[in-house]
């Protein structure tokens, strides 16, 4: 997927490697190793999102002491979920209307 795929393809077989080489040998993350990654490999999306009370409540989540672990599903939807609170749809709009 990620040398024939399209971009859509290949943004998502990428989101897949990162988190497998995040994940322990059950293909989990503990919510410390995830906040982690979201930091160093998710860091434009979720910079300036701090004060957003959805945002401080995931971090908030991830900070947690607790045995839960987040699978794959769980981490693609937090990566979704950040996304929609970030700046990125409105950062594309702002390109296209300027061309």
């Amino acid at each position: 997927a990620l040398g024939k795929g399209s971009d859509l393809e290949k943004a998502f077989a990428t989101a897949a490697l990162v988190y497998n080489n995040y994940a322990d040998p059950e293909s989990k993350l503990s919510k410390a190793e995830t906040k982690s990654l979201l930091l160093s490999q998710f860091w434009h999306f979720i910079q300036g999102q701090e004060n957003k009370p959805k945002y401080q409540e995931i971090i908030s989540s991830l900070d947690e002491e607790s045995e839960n672990k987040i699978n794959f599903e769980d981490f693609m939807i937090l990566l979704v979920s950040l996304t929609l609170m970030s700046d990125l749809l409105q950062e594309i709009k702002n390109v296209k209307t300027t061309k």
